[in-house]
């Protein structure tokens, strides 16, 4: 395998793009009218796509709300993350509730209703 990036379907990729920046320090990859590619600085390798819903190569039978998954994004601070979610009126889930396995953990919707865990760890990785 030479390459593997997960993409969420968007009403507005330029508003879902900006959501993620803001909320989680993301950089613009690659920029069109219809598909993002995000990045962070922090994670070689990682891109995160965000793709028109309505554009031609999505077909029509899977352009719905998501469901079924949970997009998972660890950070060094799940506080400060919430802070800034609730600054953008972002919908949440769950704030941040400390989990049994170690981790600090909130849950909320990007603006397209694919839910997030923002998780950090608590507790030393083994």
């Amino acid at each position: 395998m030479q390459r593997s990036f997960t993409n969420v379907l968007s009403g507005d990729v330029q508003k879902s793009s900006a959501f993620y920046e803001n909320l989680l320090g993301m950089t613009r990859h690659f920029d069109s009218d219809w598909f993002i590619i995000l990045t962070h600085r922090d994670i070689e390798g990682l891109e995160f796509g965000i793709l028109q819903r309505d554009h031609a190569i999505v077909p029509a039978g899977i352009r719905a709300a998501p469901a079924g998954v949970i997009v998972t994004f660890v950070v060094a601070d799940c506080d400060e993350v919430y802070r800034k979610a609730i600054a953008a009126n972002a919908s949440v889930i769950e704030p941040p509730t400390d989990m049994p396995y170690g981790q600090r953990r909130m849950l909320l919707h990007d603006p397209d209703g694919t839910v997030l865990d923002i998780s950090a760890p608590t507790a030393p990785v083994a």
